[in-house]
């Protein structure tokens, strides 16, 4: 079984459009591939959600939502206020295995970060890849305060006994500041985990083809991709 969870270090940050990426990759190298969004918030019934525009990005992906609550909250706060059953680390965990009886591939996308609760009871993205047994790839932003962020998912990786397979920049700006610059070489350590792409602003307003033939330069080897972690911090040097 392969799965891998799609967490952040906060919310907005390009989540989405690196899972994206992740499916085209893995498409492109012909692995037949399904994204599972567990909790889908602030979006309206008929509307299309992230499971949706990571299908439209990457092309012939299977996308499964398992819940949606309409306001753009936490999922177990949206689930509470909405009067709707939450999901649950073990649900989620049960529709990821199911679609890895029929696919190569299986990519979990979490909202917002790694402990945003799911339920009452507290239960979280990390709860449901420890129950998987499956490794957790973080995006993190480019910027100021992401190295903190970082290190806090890092650390509740490690305190939890899941594999982090690394970090990725959700929205590397086209002109990157002193930070941003100087984080390529600070996130890897901070994160205990190689840097493993980065995605450059914009990338989700592509048309779709451009962005599946542009995927593959946005990540390294290790997630199927072309992206060199330092030959890129030689381009961005501070």
């Amino acid at each position: 079984m392969t799965v891998i969870v799609v967490t952040g270090t906060g919310t907005e940050i390009g989540k989405t459009i690196v899972t994206a990426a992740l499916a085209a990759v893995a498409t492109a190298d012909g692995r037949s591939v399904a994204v599972l969004k567990p909790a889908q918030t602030g979006v309206a019934p008929g509307e299309a959600g992230d499971a949706d525009e990571v299908v439209r990005l990457s092309g012939a992906v299977t996308g499964v939502e398992l819940a949606r609550f309409p306001e753009p909250l936490a999922p177990g706060t949206a689930a509470r206020r909405a009067g709707m059953a939450p999901v649950r680390p073990d649900e989620v965990a049960a529709a990821a295995r199911k679609l890895a009886e029929e696919h190569d591939l299986v990519l979990v996308e979490g909202a917002g970060g790694l402990l945003v609760r799911f339920d009452e009871e507290g239960g979280t993205l990390a709860d449901a890849a420890g129950l998987l047994g499956a490794p957790v790839l973080v995006v993190a932003p480019a910027g100021l305060g992401t190295l903190n962020s970082t290190a806090l998912t890092a650390e509740a990786l490690r305190a939890r006994g899941i594999a982090q397979l690394g970090v990725v920049v959700g929205s590397w700006p086209a002109d990157p500041d002193l930070a941003a610059r100087c984080n390529l070489a600070d996130l890897p350590e901070v994160a205990g985990a190689p840097l493993l792409g980065a995605v450059p602003a914009g990338a989700g307003a592509l048309p779709p083809e451009a962005f599946r033939a542009a995927a593959a330069g946005w990540l390294a080897p290790a997630l199927g991709g072309t992206w060199d972690a330092a030959e890129f911090a030689a381009t961005s040097r501070p």
